[in-house]
């Protein structure tokens, strides 16, 4: 099963969630151990879902896009 994770630089460090999992954050001091924190975020999660939350999520279809806003009208 894949997830998107969104992962946000800041004067911390990496913060990173997935959209689709409510509450499924996590961070690190490097891109790559926030991509290995919020892996085994999405693990653990995930664990804690019934069979069929499961199943429903895996056949959830959604798109992650580029929005472009005109800020000179905004």
């Amino acid at each position: 099963m894949q997830f998107n994770a969104i992962i946000e630089k800041d004067d911390h460090g990496y913060f990173a969630f997935v959209p689709n999992l409510k509450g499924c954050v996590s961070q690190g001091d490097t891109m790559e151990e926030a991509l290995l924190n919020i892996k085994e975020a999405i693990e653990l999660y995930i664990e804690t879902l019934e069979r069929d939350e499961l199943t429903s999520m895996a056949s959830q279809d959604y798109l992650i896009a580029p929005v472009e806003i005109d800020i000179a009208h905004a």
